[in-house]
């Protein structure tokens, strides 16, 4: 009952009766069901596409990039509003709305028959495309869900945290950390029933009650976060990073005329002693610099020392800050690879299809859109046991009390893409081999003599990848910001997502529109048994190392991953240092951007 003991120790909580552990059902639910409900969408949507659809496997697969290029590019949207303007209630409880619109539209696409191209057996007719209406409707749904989306994953964790944060209570850390330990735990076991259950639920009553019941379950989501509004501790909105951000570039330009000051002009610079002991800015991107010269100190400054107008003048800090983003874009730029094999979730379906998916009897077989759910469950036991288990073994012999550091681990989840990309190659041309064998050729949807249980290693490669990758570049981010841009780390991640998506669409485009020149079958056709679809992946692996090496260079080229200019920590006692240090999740938490979960 720790959690009880924020609003006992702060009048203020007393008074109000405000946040505390009896939010917590609501907040959790909230999030919970979106992740059922979405994800559990986004799964299975692919053999949607075909079959009612009877859009071919590249199109499909192309809608799905794009769907979620829009879908992790919205949280970095919806935490700029939810920091600058409407806060972050306001935020989520209309992203649950209009997330629970757009899953209602995409339940009409199979409630009204008059919303699909007419039903056919596409083995054995040619089955009519959908028209531009009926496409209207679909990707509406898929974009308003993405809105939706954008709204509640950015603010959702951070919305928590501020109904247990009370930093005059001794045992606030080990509140936040307990809540955090539950959010994380209903999001994973989420993920998983929505990989499983509600995909099941569709392969085997049908996608009207498939897509029913995550209609149902994002109702009970908006229901219950908007009961407990009354209970919530609502944090008012603040200036947004990416304004001052804007900031500098705009009074850095406005300034392009002015000469530089000589290089120990204390005073020439304006700085904020109150946030920040950096008092001279950095000679590297030295033209940034020209965004906080004091031109005329009367003029610029207000009595208590701060800028008067802050689109003309900029403090040292929000210049440097600027500048440690712009230095870790080119390692960012390494994750957008990874992002595309991340994202290969159509294609893995589509050979289950084909494939024998029994598992341990009979009768129960495995549906096709969940075997992503075997990449989940390696990534969660490798998080489980990095900590307990790797990171004391391998600090023996790094002399790292990481393990690895953190630089390393980003390397290894590239290596391990370049390899799960390879084996869905070799996979493929077996799979493929056995078909043409059996004399499939001419039927794509015939179920080969080969266990669809071979996919599951490039799964795990996969989850392995995104466990080491992800994972170790939040930390990065977070080991080379100053704590004002904590939530940027987990914002840079999901964009790396976004641009992924969109670079997979173009690899995918690409490769279909090239190996079909001469009036050649392609590669990604929808017969598997004629596409090559193992050439596909080789691309992807080929792309995959070429990405390796330019991160090599990339982590060259940045230097050594401790170097800080930051000195946040002076004036603080050892103890409230190491207080400080303690939790970094909490401080990505509670920080203004608040942080994307980061799952599929």
């Amino acid at each position: 009952m720790e959690m009880m003991e924020i609003a006992s120790n702060d009048p203020m909580k007393n008074t109000t009766k405000k946040g505390g552990l009896r939010t917590m059902p609501f907040v959790i639910a909230n999030e919970a069901f979106e992740k059922v409900a979405s994800v559990g969408l986004q799964a299975n949507m692919i053999l949607y596409l075909r079959d009612e659809y009877h859009l071919d496997n590249a199109s499909g697969a192309n809608i799905m990039f794009l769907w979620g290029a829009v879908s992790n590019f919205m949280p970095t949207l919806g935490a700029f509003i939810s920091d600058s303007y409407l806060g972050r209630f306001r935020v989520i409880a209309s992203g649950t709305l209009v997330s629970l619109t757009g899953i209602s539209l995409l339940w009409l696409t199979a409630l009204l028959s008059s919303a699909r191209p007419p039903s056919c057996d596409a083995e054995k007719e040619t089955c009519l495309k959908p028209n531009a209406s009926q496409l209207a409707l679909l990707f509406s749904s898929f974009a308003i869900m993405s809105i939706g989306s954008g709204g509640i994953r950015p603010c959702s964790l951070a919305f928590g945290a501020d109904q247990f944060d009370n930093p005059d209570n001794p045992k606030n850390e080990r509140i936040l950390q307990s809540f955090f330990n539950w959010y994380y735990a209903s999001v994973g076991i989420s993920v998983m029933i929505s990989v499983t259950v509600i995909v099941y639920i569709q392969t085997e009553a049908g996608w009207i009650v498939g897509f029913g019941i995550p209609v149902g379950l994002m109702l009970l989501s908006a229901l219950l976060f908007l009961v407990g509004s009354s209970l919530y501790v609502k944090v008012k909105p603040n200036k947004s990073l990416l304004t001052g951000f804007a900031q500098v570039v705009t009074v850095a330009f406005k300034n392009k005329h002015l000469a530089f000051p000589p290089k120990n002009g204390d005073g020439w610079y304006h700085h904020d002693s109150n946030s920040s002991n950096l008092v001279l800015p950095t000679e590297k991107l030295r033209f940034l610099n020209k965004a906080c010269i004091i031109r005329n100190p009367d003029e610029d400054l207000n009595p208590d020392g701060s800028a008067a107008q802050p689109w003309n003048l900029c403090t040292t800090q929000q210049v440097e800050e600027l500048k440690s983003l712009i230095k870790v874009l080119p390692i960012w730029s390494t994750g957008i690879m990874i992002a595309v094999t991340i994202s290969q979730h159509t294609f893995p379906v589509f050979q289950a299809t084909t494939m024998d998916r029994h598992f341990f009897s009979t009768n129960f077989k495995i549906p096709a859109g969940s075997f992503g759910v075997f990449g989940i469950l390696t990534l969660t036991i490798w998080v489980a046991l990095y900590d307990k288990i790797i990171v004391p073994f391998m600090s023996k012999y790094t002399k790292d009390q990481r393990g690895f550091s953190l630089k390393q681990r980003m390397g290894i989840g590239l290596f391990l893409s370049c390899l799960a990309t390879s084996v869905s190659a070799l996979v493929e041309r077996t799979r493929r081999a056995r078909a043409i064998n059996e004399g499939l050729t001419e039927d794509g949807y015939a179920q080969v003599k080969m266990s669809a249980m071979w996919l599951v290693p490039q799964h795990c490669l996969v989850g392995l990848a995104e466990a080491f990758n992800a994972i170790g570049q939040i930390e990065f981010y977070y080991s080379q910001f100053p704590k004002t841009m904590a939530s940027i780390g987990v914002a840079l991640l999901a964009l790396g997502m976004a641009v992924g998506n969109l670079v997979g669409s173009l690899i995918l485009g690409f490769v279909d529109d090239f190996s079909k020149r001469g009036g050649n079958i392609s590669w990604v056709s929808t017969n598997l048994n004629k596409g090559h679809y193992d050439y596909y992946y080789w691309v992807l692996a080929i792309l995959s190392v070429a990405n390796f090496f330019y991160f090599i260079l990339c982590s060259w080229a940045y230097g050594c991953e401790k170097q800080k200019i930051w000195n946040e920590g002076e004036g603080l006692t050892k103890e409230e240092i190491a207080k400080e240090n303690e939790s970094p999740m909490r401080d990505i938490a509670i920080s203004k951007g608040s942080p994307i979960i980061y799952t599929l």
